[in-house]
């Protein structure tokens, strides 16, 4: 036991010489995490070298609010990103201090930068540190200057020159491959991210590889850019100093929010959105003068809301969620600024419009009579879902959720929902257990397409699924960052795959609108000889592995999830996990492309099939 007390002691010692001290950019390197969220290869929306775009966006957009310079040129090519504006340029003898000075900036004076986003003076220094290559050039009253950057070292940097450009400020930078594992840029994710800019500042104009984004009528655009459904009424658009909203609903199930501060989308909201969507119900409520039940409300609702707050305090670096409590130091709160607004403004507006105000009411009472229609059946289906012990059942939780506080690692939660015994039970072997869960689905979901909510409580499987998720009363309570459709890739798989997406998007859309709804990629064929196996996702992947291997290596077709043993899963469900995302893009509207996938057997979708159709066979036989 004395050797045991003297090991561990030795094992947890800590003086002086255990403390380290680093340099800043070695810390951003060391815990990019913090500075910019999850890092990523640029599948997904929110992955590290669109927040390095952000960033660097963000400093011209300040420039654009303060008035100055009403374009800004973005390109992006071989995965190195410009961004020039045309603002006041960076004071020439600061360009050193600004891009590798920490807390060093302009925005700490409020008279300069009075509604900024960056306020702590690290996000262009986060981009210098995380890229293999940095520069920015600033160009002020003919004269410019220009520094070049290693990983945050300085490999250039030029005097002060005579210059014939125009005022403003360049910045180039290529994130470095070493932390952003074969990245890449993808054109739909920075298309969405520019577009936000232009609609959040009506009459900016921004070039972006050749396209050109410009918005007239701010968040109005921006609501008619992202509804995947028809507005039931003209979408209100309410402006006043600091503060601009939008609002309208449709025939979909859920609520639809946008929220954003000095021009940062709060893709997590925080306190303006809280007081936001309380005082939208309220108003309305106190409006038609009627117990209204707020998800009645605020059913189908499709929203906005954009304010300036001065020295805006966010809950991270990445600025996903504002905590600020007032407007700024001597300003009133933010939830009494928007609940005086919204009450004068919105309660305006629906006297003078009555048409809109009469539809609005149609469509609360058509909430209201379907929640009360399946007020019993839903409590039974609780009752039934307790019952059914979902733990053991069908569900092979996890220990961490999403909606767990202050726990590491929480956006690493997901759920895979498969089809049978051996599937899930091959997955649940080789799972996380700490973040990975598993829901097992007993054959075919049911075509719900067409079906009101009731079928949700009604049908066991459904029932279960929404327990599983916990989403019943809206994504607030999701507890898994990622549901992941896990299914064989035959016919019978992608069968059940399109039934799992009809029941998403028929009641629950925002889970694949806020990008929560992934497909699970599973090799199709494994190669390998005595020295090697290479795993094949694709017929390409099998003929470069065949060449890769030479002679006569031994070829595995997968037919499904369940053939795979689960130390071969550990492989497909951990870091290297391939998923492809679930989107839905302004044209894809919901109603009408169910309608033809899922609706009745039309000729028109005989014909779509066979246009379509591809034989395996004759892949395989290319």
């Amino acid at each position: 036991m004395n050797e045991l007390n003297t090991f561990i002691q030795q094992e947890t010692e800590y003086g002086d010489e255990h403390v380290i001290k680093l340099e800043w950019r070695e810390h951003i390197r060391l815990r990019p995490g913090m500075y910019i969220g999850k890092l990523g290869d640029g599948t997904a929306a929110d992955d590290g070298i669109y927040v390095l775009l952000k960033e660097v966006m963000d400093n011209s957009i300040d420039e654009y609010m303060m008035g100055y310079g009403k374009s800004i040129s973005v390109t992006i090519a071989d995965g190195t990103v410009t961004v020039r504006d045309y603002g006041r340029g960076v004071p020439l003898k600061s360009v050193v201090d600004v891009s590798s000075q920490m807390n060093t900036g302009a925005k700490y004076d409020n008279k300069a930068f009075k509604k900024s986003v960056g306020l702590n003076g690290v996000g262009i220094k986060a981009v210098n540190a995380l890229s293999s290559y940095f520069k920015i050039a600033s160009f002020r009253e003919n004269e410019g200057k220009e520094v070049e950057y290693d990983r945050a070292i300085i490999t250039r940097e030029s005097d002060i020159f005579p210059s014939t450009e125009k005022n403003g400020t360049l910045v180039s930078f290529m994130p470095d491959n070493t932390i952003f594992i074969n990245y890449a840029y993808q054109d739909e994710f920075v298309t969405a991210l520019l577009k936000n800019y232009v609609f959040l500042n009506s009459g900016l104009t921004i070039n972006y590889n050749g396209a050109v984004f410009h918005s007239k009528n701010g968040l109005a655009d921006l609501l008619n850019e992202y509804m995947t459904t028809e507005p039931l009424y003209p979408v209100i658009h309410l402006k006043g100093e600091d503060i601009e909203v939008v609002i309208t609903h449709s025939n979909q199930y859920g609520e639809e929010f946008y929220s954003f501060v000095n021009g940062q989308y709060t893709t997590q909201g925080g306190t303006h959105l809280s007081a936001f969507r309380e005082t939208v119900g309220r108003v309305i409520k106190e409006y038609y003068n009627r117990s209204f039940d707020y998800s009645d409300i605020r059913s189908g609702i499709v929203a906005a809301i954009s304010i300036k707050v001065e020295e805006p305090v966010f809950e991270s670096q990445t600025k996903t969620k504002l905590g600020s409590k007032d407007m700024g130091p001597s300003g009133p709160t933010i939830t009494k600024f928007i609940s005086d607004f919204v009450k004068k403004e919105l309660d305006n507006y629906l006297h003078i419009n009555t048409e809109t105000s009469d539809i609005l009411l149609k469509k609360i009472l058509e909430s209201e009579k379907e929640r009360k229609a399946i007020a019993g059946v839903s409590k039974l289906a609780r009752e039934r879902a307790k019952k059914a012990n979902l733990h053991n059942r069908k569900l092979r939780d996890c220990r961490i959720h999403l909606n767990d506080i202050k726990t590491d690692g929480k956006d690493e939660t997901c759920i895979f929902i498969t089809e049978g015994d051996s599937a899930s039970g091959s997955i649940t072997k080789s799972r996380d257990p700490n973040f990975q869960a598993v829901f097992s689905l007993r054959g075919k979901p049911l075509n719900c397409f067409g079906l009101t909510k009731k079928i949700v409580y009604e049908n066991e499987e459904f029932n279960l699924l929404q327990a599983a998720l916990n989403i019943e009363d809206g994504l607030d309570g999701l507890r898994y960052n990622k549901v992941i459709i896990a299914t064989d890739a035959d016919v019978d798989g992608m069968h059940i795959r399109l039934l799992l997406l009809t029941f998403f998007l028929q009641f629950f859309p925002d889970l694949i609108k806020r990008n929560h709804v992934y497909i699970l990629q599973t090799p199709l064929f494994r190669v390998r000889n005595k020295q090697k196996t290479i795993y094949c996702y694709s017929e390409e992947e099998r003929i470069n592995a065949i060449k890769e291997l030479g002679k006569n290596p031994e070829i595995t077709r997968f037919k499904g999830l369940g053939e795979i043993s689960p130390d071969e899963f550990k492989h497909f469900i951990g870091k290297d996990i391939r998923l492809d995302p679930v989107s839905i893009k302004k044209e894809d509207l919901i109603k009408e492309m169910l309608e033809f996938y899922m609706g009745k057997n039309t000729m028109d979708r005989q014909n779509f099939i066979i246009r379509n159709l591809v034989v395996e066979e004759d892949i395989v036989n290319e």
